[in-house]
């Protein structure tokens, strides 16, 4: 199947094997077939614009987000109890499904970890990393979680503190019908802290960066080192062989853009209630559905621009503006907040989460059935269902770095911010309560508990559109990324294939952000991540193998080598 091999010409390392897939630099155990990226494409010019794209996955894609969209528009009353029955059934039968290949993820990432694999070079022994670790960690950042963190940041930590202050209860049949984590710690302000943070953290931590890795990493080897099209199909190789070329790879690149589309209109919808709810928070504009479309038209006019700007100049840009916003909030809420308590809670917190980790992670014979099946349920899939987005983008900007560092830093790094991030938001707000027993923000719904915090501390109006207007670049930042990805998938692999596919994308995202909020809300949202997660749960599951068989037959250096 495989043979280490130089490149064709090594001479060439920097310039596009294929279209726009740069060739290894060095021996690497390069894959024999005869396929050519885009051979299946249809590539063509109508109406004065440039296309080429995959024939079947282009299609089939696109027609069955269009009508999805059609449908929910038109049947906004009707398709409500539908989502909410997917949404509940999914997550109370299957939550071992979820929560068994979270775990699988983490123990494939750390067994590569400290395995000789990890000593393999993305793109080759030669190859050099194409971005700083700044420009790097930045896109990673705002790529994976960044409206998320800012939805939830305050939300999550303040609901399982009182979730878990509250203690257990059961129902006439015994069941408990409370929401707290594991069995919860009633009366025990300290005991709640620590629990309710760690299981905020377990959600934010290790296991959803695991999934996005294992994609990244799986799209990378393929990609760079082994010279097959950027698309999840060819990490099935090792599997299907040739065969990964015809209909069962479509079927998985498929599942891979509807996957995609509804992860990414899960957050989109998150980002726009949030934006709405704070916009009528500071300045009384309605908090309506009317809005919210609005928002989402508007953000996605702007996405466009950075769509017709490139990588380079786009989607980096906006990650750096991302990050240098958030970590002024993030600076702001330290010092104002309660600083000490902040600094010294950090590394409690991460205690906390380690202590706890096993039993938020147990698949089996749970109690907390709202709490495992309701959050944690939720998250992995949503998770899961970005995997094949953010996957893709961090191997796009992953050139050059080994499997060693790769996982460590997408592992590590943005686990560290996610437990700062959580611990100064959700922490300043428990504080707020216990301290001064303020209870709005336990009282506000969930997309204004962050202004509700922020309500209480100086520069209430300043910071609250800054919070706005960071979920906002996160919007953009997610839609211009997640097209990029899903053209890709739907162009047969190319990474240069016509801006105008991008913008069909890029657009119907938006729609289905608002097919999706106008059909059934957040139980919408949830149950269009659920659904998509699911399937491709499995499929990333096989993937562990694929990949792992893969990076065997790549050549590693000595141990003395650096890696």
């Amino acid at each position: 199947m495989t043979k280490p091999q130089e490149p064709k010409n090594p001479s060439d390392g920097d310039k596009p094997a294929g279209e726009g897939i740069r060739r290894p630099d060095g021996p690497t155990a390069l894959i024999d077939t005869d396929y050519v990226i885009g051979q299946d494409n249809i590539s063509t010019r109508a109406m004065g614009l440039d296309l080429d794209l995959h024939g079947k996955v282009f299609t089939i894609s696109a027609l069955v987000i269009l009508v999805f969209v059609f449908l929910t528009l038109a049947l906004q009353n009707q398709v409500e109890p539908i989502f909410n029955g997917v949404r509940d059934w999914l997550t109370g039968n299957l939550t071992w499904v979820f929560l068994s290949g979270a775990n699988i993820f983490v123990l494939v990432c750390l067994g590569l970890i400290f395995s000789p694999l990890g000593r393999v070079r993305i793109g080759g022994p030669g190859a050099k990393p194409d971005y700083t670790y700044f420009g790097w960690f930045a896109m990673l950042f705002a790529a994976g979680m960044g409206i998320g963190l800012v939805f939830y940041g305050v939300a999550e930590p303040m609901t399982h503190f009182g979730t878990s202050l509250a203690g257990t209860t059961t129902g006439p049949d015994g069941v408990r019908t409370d929401w707290a984590p594991l069995n919860g710690a009633a009366g025990d302000e300290a005991g709640a802290m620590s629990l309710g943070m760690a299981a905020t953290i377990f959600h934010w931590g290790l296991h959803p960066w695991a999934a996005y890795s294992l994609v990244g990493l799986a799209l990378a080897i393929f990609a760079y080192n082994k010279g097959l099209p950027l698309t999840i199909r060819s990490v099935f190789y090792p599997i299907l062989g040739e065969r990964v070329w015809g209909w069962p790879g479509h079927c998985i690149d498929i599942l891979a853009v509807f996957s995609t589309l509804f992860g990414l209109a899960t957050s989109l919808g998150l980002g726009a209630s949030q934006a709405s709810a704070g916009l009528h928070y500071l300045f009384g504009i309605p908090n309506t559905n009317v809005t919210m479309t609005l928002l989402i038209v508007a953000i996605t006019i702007v996405a466009l621009v950075s769509v017709l700007s490139g990588l380079d100049k786009g989607v980096q840009r906006l990650s750096m503006i991302n990050m240098v916003m958030a970590f002024l909030l993030l600076g702001f809420i330290i010092v104002v907040g309660p600083t000490m308590m902040i600094a010294t809670d950090f590394f409690t917190n991460i205690g906390s989460y380690l202590h706890y980790l096993p039993a938020l992670s147990m698949p089996f014979g749970r109690e907390d059935a709202n709490f495992s099946q309701g959050w944690t349920a939720f998250y992995w899939a949503w998770w899961i269902s970005w995997s094949p987005f953010v996957g893709m983008f961090i191997a796009r900007v992953s050139r050059g770095r080994t499997v060693r560092e790769f996982l460590l830093s997408v592992l590590l790094v943005p686990t560290l911010v996610s437990v700062l991030w959580m611990t100064a938001f959700g922490e300043t707000a428990i504080h707020q309560q216990i301290a001064s027993g303020f209870q709005g923000v336990q009282d506000a719904a969930l997309e204004l508990k962050l202004f509700a915090m922020l309500g209480q501390m100086p520069l209430a109006t300043i910071t609250s559109v800054l919070g706005i207007i960071l979920v906002i670049v996160f919007f953009v930042t997610s839609s211009d990324s997640g097209s990029l990805v899903i053209d890709s998938i739907t162009a047969g692999g190319k990474v240069d294939a016509p801006t105008t596919q991008r913008v069909f994308w890029c657009l119907i995202e938006g729609a289905i952000a608002i097919a999706l909020l106008l059909g059934g809300g957040l139980g919408a949202l949830q149950a269009a991540a659920v659904s998509t997660g699911l399937p491709f749960t499995i499929v990333l599951l096989v993937g562990c193998y694929a990949l792992v068989k893969g990076l065997m037959s790549e050549p590693r250096p000595s141990k003395k080598a650096k890696a």
